[in-house]
């Protein structure tokens, strides 16, 4: 608690202080409010794809989500960043580093128009790469 001291004619009184120092608060918000409008989208995929509807309840989301993306014309994106069936491997590993690719859910956005040869190649190169645990991502179905 802070104290004041007032000089008056009797001598010294010691009194608190009851102001409330806000300037660390606001420093502190403002830091958190920056670092918010960074991080937010990097954390979003751009890649456009046409979701089908899904009526599953949602599933909570890893720390650090890994997206593959399917358009409707077979391309193939980890992340924001296209890559072909072929290098979709090691693509998948730099994107998590040193963790288990066992241990990791992949989730595919696939377009409602890809070719199913094109799924279950994309499937394909996962399994043969060590990703067995695989999540498909739909569209919420709005309810009114």
């Amino acid at each position: 608690m802070a104290a004041k001291i007032k000089s008056g004619g009797a001598g010294n009184q010691v009194e608190a202080n009851s102001d409330i120092n806000v300037t660390p608060f606001v420093d502190i918000m403002l830091v958190l409010l920056i670092i918010f409008m960074v991080a937010a989208p990097l954390a979003s995929v751009s890649v456009p794809v046409e979701l089908p509807i899904a009526v599953a309840k949602a599933a909570p989301n890893p720390p650090k989500p890994v997206y593959i993306s399917i358009q409707n014309d077979g391309d193939v994106f980890v992340g924001d960043f296209p890559t072909s069936v072929g290098a979709l491997g090691e693509d998948l590993q730099k994107q998590i580093g040193s963790r288990n690719p066992a241990d990791e859910r992949i989730f595919i956005r696939g377009d409602q128009n890809t070719r199913y040869g094109d799924f279950m190649q994309v499937m394909n190169a996962l399994q043969d790469n060590g990703f067995y645990s695989v999540a498909l991502v739909g569209e919420d179905q709005a309810t009114n």
